[in-house]
């Protein structure tokens, strides 16, 4: 049944619209269309149009009156993520903003990954865009100055790392927009050459940030990678999507790494006998040519038939997936950084969800055990399948809830859900693919050690070299607890390094998951029915944690 949309709902569409003026990459990520062709402003005038609407929009819902449990909702969710972004723009958290994965760096190229490029009017908008990235990097640069100017700086580790990436940007020969925009066919030579020069001005730009980052900015950056306890406590609010105790958290990832570790032990003496150390078992699994992956087409391929599989064998018996969900596509991202990560559909589905595998260079093997809950996280039951979800289910929500609101630990926190949850389906059918999970999950629980203790200076453990945390005794941490290869490794701890909070909440938003669910069983009894509970949560679209039982309530 259509739910006729009320004062709230509106106060939410009108929020989502002139956010989508406001910042048009976050409209190109939603799939909301007619942004395309534009880019926001970054300085610190355009941080502060962007808070002035949370503001706006926080006094417009106060004066409506929710009319039903989805308005309730609503209202919780926006009045946490909308307070929570004036809280983090008054502390000047906004400013510093660069990190190695998920800043205004990466954000002015990533964006082009998910743009259409099939007609003379995409390319059109593609040729706008690059035009405008001199003045969006400028605006940016001025809100790094700022950050400066406020004694607010990335630290050294984040700047350097961030010239690398603008390094490889700004070459005018291999720039990916120069490649990107060569690759144009079918379109007139007018339209040609803008592309071409709109790449070599966004080359020339991300040149100019070069020298801005080592000229200016590295003289500035400290040392040290620790944000301190009142930083970190805003950032972990806004990535978790609550408050949690963070001295207790970190003791719980203490815990939960040993407990990991303990269950990788006991499924290694399965793989290659009594006695055998989870790194025997890797060898075993990764020796076997039987059980590798050669190539990029390989991989992709592989990670398509599994993404359709689990979509065919789960819709009807676990979930209800609506037909424009079961579209996924597993694609080999251009960039080569070690991420893997999903995209969600645009608002009408002509661009579908789709997982990217970020391959660094000369990686060419690939070990399936490994990474099959991978597929699960990225796809179904995991992040494809959450947001798809949200997204056309148009007869309930509003475009904010639909398409705007994200919670990372609610959305990483269901994915790792997922992954457990496809082991208790039995889709986990080896030692290996269960391996595999727990590996990965092992990796989720160092995060909440590592994030936590470096960035609020926390004692470690004796075992991991005793004094405060710090960058070097994390990678120890990590080499020990992770099976991966070092350059993908090094990426990781960089990216906890200069993200703070967002790391850990893929675990703990997990934890909070799972005590939902408990608690729904305790309190149905033998009335609880999973795949109810799993549609009622899916329907709700992305809320914040803390709201997430008063929504299931």
């Amino acid at each position: 049944m259509t739910r006729e949309p009320t004062p709230v709902d509106a106060v939410a569409n009108t929020y989502t619209d002139r956010l989508a003026a406001l910042n048009p990459l976050e409209a190109t990520f939603a799939g909301i269309k007619g942004y395309d062709h534009l880019l926001p402003d970054l300085s610190p005038d355009g941080i502060a149009a962007r808070t002035q609407l949370e503001r706006d929009t926080l006094a417009a819902l106060a004066a409506t009156t929710p009319v039903d449990d989805v308005d309730r909702v609503t209202v919780a969710a926006m009045t946490d993520r909308l307070g929570l972004a004036v809280e983090l723009d008054e502390a000047g958290a906004l400013l510093p903003d660069l990190n190695v994965i998920a800043s205004p760096l990466q954000g002015l190229r990533d964006v082009f990954d998910v743009m259409p490029t099939t007609s003379e009017e995409d390319w059109g908008n593609v040729a706008s865009r690059l035009r405008l990235i001199p003045d969006a990097v400028r605006g940016y640069v001025a809100s790094l100055r700022e950050g400066a100017r406020r004694g607010l700086v990335p630290a050294r580790l984040q700047v350097d790392e961030g010239v690398k990436q603008a390094e490889e940007l700004a070459d005018a020969k291999d720039s990916f927009f120069v490649t990107f925009a060569a690759g144009a066919s079918g379109v007139p030579e007018s339209l040609q050459r803008d592309l071409a020069v709109g790449a070599r001005e966004a080359a020339d730009a991300y040149a100019e940030l070069v020298g801005f980052l080592t000229g200016e900015l590295a003289a500035q950056a400290p040392a040290s990678d620790a944000v301190g306890r009142e930083r970190y406590a805003l950032w972990s609010r806004e990535f978790v999507g609550a408050a949690v105790d963070l001295d207790e958290t970190y003791e719980w990832g203490l815990a939960e790494l040993d407990r990991m570790a303990r269950e990788q032990e006991a499924i290694a003496e399965q793989i290659a006998g009594p006695g055998a150390s989870v790194v025997e078992a890797i060898e075993k699994l990764d020796h076997d040519p039987a059980g590798l992956l050669h190539g990029k087409q390989a991989l992709q391929e592989w990670m398509q038939s599994k993404a359709d599989a689990a979509v065919e064998a789960l819709n009807g018996v676990h979930f209800d997936i609506p037909e424009p969900v079961r579209r996924l596509e597993c694609m080999i991202a251009p960039t080569e950084n070690g991420g893997i990560y999903y995209t969600g559909p645009s608002d009408d589905f002509s661009r579908p969800g789709r997982m990217w595998w970020s391959v660094p260079p000369g990686v060419t093997e690939f070990s399936p055990w490994r990474e099959l809950t991978t597929v699960y996280h990225e796809g179904v039951p995991g992040h494809h399948l959450q947001i798809a979800q949200a997204v056309v289910n148009r007869e309930q929500l509003n475009s904010w809830r639909r398409l705007i609101s994200w919670s990372s630990g609610h959305g990483e926190g269901w994915a790792l859900y997922a992954e457990r949850l496809m082991d208790e389906f039995g889709f986990l059918t080896t030692p290996g693919e269960r391996l595999g999970m727990v590996d990965g999950q092992r990796m989720r629980a160092a995060r909440v050690v590592v994030d936590i203790g470096v960035h609020l200076g926390l004692p470690a453990p004796a075992k991991w070299g005793g004094g405060t945390w710090d960058a070097d005794k994390a990678w120890e941490l990590l080499k020990a607890n992770v099976n991966m290869d070092d350059k993908f490794l090094r990426f990781e701890l960089n990216r906890y390094l200069g993200w703070p909070g967002q790391a850990p909440s893929y675990k703990i938003g997990q934890r909070l998951w799972e005590q939902a669910r408990a608690d729904a069983e305790a309190r149905e009894g033998a009335s609880f029915d999973l795949k109810r509970w799993h549609t009622r949560a899916l329907n709700l679209g992305s809320v914040p944690l803390s709201v997430l039982p008063l929504a299931l309530a």
